[in-house]
């Protein structure tokens, strides 16, 4: 088949980006552009370098932050074992079938199991802590998004694992490598390409959440997410959120071109 000929089949990729990606930020961009009243300016922008907007992504960093590593401490030697396991894709299966539920019943499923009477605090009370404010805290906002998270980053470093060359461990062993050593300069190096995947599978996301922040977290963790979510549905003020999820967009963006400018850098050493 000539090259014109598979053109053809790139037609409705191309209309699928253009409708459903660049049709989309450009609709944000343009509603950027207006005031509440409607009419044009370029203030959305300046404010959005006032302290209050700096504090929320500065906020929105941290906490995505936060979630990208937790995730990566708990799902990297997760995959690790589930590589070494029987039934490896049993249980590959078994770890991808909460990402099935809806995002929002398992929220609601946090807010009950983390709520006054809960069985977290009926745990406490058995251990006459009595109970404690678990809701509405940075912690139980970090906790749910890890456990939502989670997955997106077992699997690419799961995948990352289980094509490695498993001789060039027994080999790092055979020199006189111990443990730590071998999966520092051996086991680590040949997965990065996992990690970084996973990372980015989580920390873009994390970025923008905002049902999570509400529902979870209430108003004591305030994100971009969350400023846009009010902008567009209290204040109505479409221009402002729209300048938000401008900012929002092109850090997530920035953030995808430097992941996989790093990993050709690496491919090519």
């Amino acid at each position: 088949m000539n090259s014109k000929g598979k053109s053809y089949y790139l037609i409705p990729y191309y209309l699928w980006i253009a409708l459903f990606v660049i049709a989309p930020v450009l609709l944000v961009v343009y509603y950027s552009l207006f005031d509440l009243d409607g009419k044009l300016t370029l203030n959305n922008y300046v404010n959005f370098f006032t302290p209050v907007y700096m504090r929320m992504m500065l906020n929105s960093f941290w906490y995505a932050f936060l979630i990208t590593l937790f995730s990566l401490l708990v799902a990297y030697p997760a995959a690790y074992l589930l590589t070494r396991t029987k039934h490896k894709q049993l249980w590959l299966l078994l770890i991808i079938l909460p990402t099935w539920i809806n995002l929002l019943l398992k929220t609601y499923a946090f807010i009950g199991i983390f709520g006054t009477f809960g069985p977290v605090n009926n745990f406490f009370d058995l251990l006459g802590l009595g109970e404690q404010q678990i809701l509405f805290t940075g912690f139980s906002f970090v906790f749910v998004s890890v456990y939502i998270f989670i997955p997106f980053m077992i699997l690419p470093i799961f995948s990352a694992l289980d094509e490695m060359n498993l001789s060039l461990v027994d080999a790092a062993r055979d020199l006189g490598a111990s443990g730590w050593t071998t999966f520092r300069r051996v086991v680590f190096p040949l997965t990065i390409s996992g990690v970084r995947s996973g990372c980015m599978a989580v920390f873009i996301p994390a970025l923008s959440l905002f049902m999570i922040t509400r529902l979870i977290a209430g108003n004591r963790v305030i994100t971009l997410g969350t400023a846009i979510e009010q902008h567009f549905l209290v204040t109505q003020d479409w221009g402002m959120g729209s300048t938000v999820a401008v900012f929002l967009i092109a850090i997530m963006a920035l953030f995808m071109i430097l992941t996989g400018s790093s990993r050709k850098g690496v491919r090519g050493g």
